[in-house]
Order: structure tokens, then sequence, then C-alpha cells
């Protein structure tokens, strides 16, 4: 069973904080998995000629930083 976690907050800009400081305490790797999953996600959702572009895109736009 996966757990979910919730972090409530009271203002947006503490929101936005706290997405800051969580991706930041992530290692570079588990960010690159993460943003991997996420576009596996989004692939998945909506697939397409256009979507496949992007793909290829961002795969470029990694070598680069590699």
């Amino acid at each position: 069973m996966k757990k979910v976690w919730i972090k409530k907050t009271k203002s947006f800009k503490s929101v936005s904080q706290f997405d800051i400081d969580y991706y930041l305490s992530m290692s570079p790797s588990e960010r690159l998995d993460t943003m991997q999953l996420l576009r596996e996600m989004v692939f998945k959702i909506k697939k397409g000629l256009k979507y496949e572009r992007a793909r290829k895109g961002l795969r470029r736009v990694i070598k680069i930083i590699q």
C-alpha cells in the first residue's frame, strides 16, 4: 500500500516554499527519477504526436545537462 502525506498550510507562499525545500532535499538522481515518472504519466494520459515531440525535446535537454 502506498503512503500518502498531506501538508496543510495557511498560504500559497508557504506551499511554494515547502515544495522548494522538499525537492532540494532530494538527491539529483531522485529529482531526475521523479521528473521521468511525471513525464511518463503525462505521456500515458495524453498520447499523440504533439506529446511524442515534447518527449524527444526534453530528452535532448537532459543530455546537455549530463
